[in-house]
């Protein structure tokens, strides 16, 4: 069982399958199959779970489950994230407060789905269960068989009862997921079939919440759909500090706003300039936290590959100690955003646009016009910067050229359902360029801060050396990431390339 610290849910990975089953049908027989040679002695427990949700079941839109469960060696608060085919991630709080109010830590964790909106006790589970521990040859817990009975009640619009039985395979912590394939098979050889809802609580909801949607015959349309829904998925994350979620994040909101701007000819000028600064102002308020990672990442690095002779004084522990920090800082930066009514709206504002895909305008012709307006400012960026003699002015050029880079990298990747491969190896091109400037960029700004930790180091009476050598391997660095851009460009401007994009 998942124990909780200080009233923060702890995650553990949940895979496992599900089946119909007969009622008079007997549980198929799973020894021996594949390593599961053992099977324990069954045990017999009733399960009475509430699940929570908005009115309108949004969490059960987003294949979220958020329930309250009595019964079990696992009793407690129990909130699932989809994360792949079979895999969801659970996260669970021990019964405590009123049974009828979402601990707090769970429903922030949800209000990028919730948009504010009230959790209700929206579905009744009782189930009846039987569960199997499936053995190896040595006694170890390779998987878990459930028998499961389940009686159901919905509420919403008109109210929904149902009874069904079903099974559940779940692989147990550490096991081979080979495991479950093998199972799957026996279950299935045995009479029994793949359920086709992902959840009970899903099941039992089918006829009452609103289908997902689904393509919309808008490209722009269903590429803002894909970004927002990685945005949310991505708030939780970013909630509880999980890695790379802050990058995500931002990548997402980067990607958005960089349609709303390119494709602006598609949405109400007012909407996506609206949306578009909304969506800068978030970008801008995950930057420290993402920055803070990527240069700590990187100094830490050249540290540890530089020769132990030329590491002098406490090194490591001041840059430690100054990320550590500055990434505190940054993360309740985020989270300060995150929990903002400007945020909401903003959420708000971008759902609404999705769901009225016939408002957002953009065929084939005028997609490939946008996409190759961010190749000719692409192009001028790059003149602009090839002027200019080396330096920091030329820097700053550069950057501009990696922002041009970027933003016509992800146009290509908003129409490539409607341009196919011909764009793909223009875009492949672009990326190349885009990364090799990022490098650079990343370079540049992390020389004020070498340049201040110099000085903390000479301030604290500790030798400076260290941050002085990487200042000046941070100089050959950045040069040489302009010399490969370079030969990247002439790649790019040599290569292959639809001849709509000229």
């Amino acid at each position: 069982m998942t124990k909780t610290q200080g009233g923060t849910p702890v995650a553990e990975a949940e895979i496992e399958r599900k089946y119909d089953l007969a009622a008079d049908r007997p549980i198929p027989p799973l020894v021996p199959v594949g390593p599961v040679t053992n099977q324990a002695d069954p045990r017999v427990d009733v399960l009475d779970a509430t699940y929570f949700d908005t009115p309108d079941f949004r969490l059960a839109q987003a294949g979220i489950t958020l329930r309250r469960r009595v019964g079990g060696s696992d009793e407690g608060w129990h909130l699932k994230l989809p994360v792949g085919e079979d895999t969801r991630e659970e996260l669970r709080l021990p019964l405590s407060g009123k049974p009828d109010k979402v601990p707090g830590a769970l429903a922030k964790l949800v209000r990028a789905h919730t948009l504010g909106a009230k959790l209700v006790q929206a579905a009744h589970l009782r189930t009846e269960r039987t569960s199997y521990a499936l053995l190896d040859a040595e006694g170890r817990e390779l998987a878990t068989l459930t028998d499961d009975v389940v009686t159901g009640e919905a509420g919403g619009d008109k109210a929904h009862l149902d009874r069904w039985r079903e099974l559940e395979i779940e692989l147990s912590p550490g096991a081979d997921p080979a495991v479950l394939d093998s199972l799957d098979q026996a279950v299935v050889s045995a009479g029994a079939e793949r359920s086709r809802w992902p959840s009970k609580l899903r099941r039992l909801t089918d006829e009452i919440v609103p289908s997902a949607r689904g393509a919309s015959g808008s490209v722009l349309a269903d590429y803002l759909a894909e970004q927002l829904d990685v945005l949310r998925r991505n708030d939780i994350g970013v909630r509880r500090d999980t890695e790379d979620a802050v990058h995500q994040m931002r990548v997402a909101s980067r990607r958005l706003r960089s349609a709303l701007r390119t494709f602006r000819h598609s949405f109400d000028a007012d909407v996506a300039n609206g949306l578009a600064a909304e969506l800068r102002w978030l970008g801008g308020e995950l930057g420290p936290a993402r920055d803070t990672e990527v240069m700590a990442e990187r100094l830490h690095d050249e540290v540890e590959a530089l020769p132990a002779e030329v590491v002098l004084g406490p090194v490591e522990q001041l840059m430690t100690r100054h990320f550590a920090r500055e990434a505190e800082e940054g993360k309740a930066r985020a989270v300060r955003a995150l929990d903002s009514r400007r945020y909401t709206e903003l959420l708000r504002a971008l759902e609404k646009l999705v769901g009225k895909p016939r408002k957002i305008k953009g065929g084939k012709k005028e997609l490939r016009k946008a996409v190759a307006r961010t190749d000719r400012k692409l192009r001028e960026a790059v003149a602009a910067a090839n002027e200019l003699e080396s330096g920091a002015e030329q820097d700053i050029a550069l950057h501009e050229v990696r922002k041009k880079a970027k933003r016509a990298r992800y146009a290509a990747d908003a129409v490539l359902p409607v341009t196919g491969k011909k764009l793909q190896n223009w875009q492949k091109n672009v990326k190349a360029v885009q990364t090799t400037l990022g490098t650079h960029h990343d370079v540049v700004v992390t020389r004020e801060t070498l340049r201040l930790l110099g000085l903390r180091a000479y301030a604290e009476n500790e030798n400076a050396f260290t941050f002085g050598l990487l200042y000046g391997r941070s100089v050959a660095s950045a040069e040489a990431a302009h010399r490969r851009f370079a030969g990247e460009w002439q790649e790019l401007s040599k290569g292959f390339r639809p001849k709509w994009l000229n």
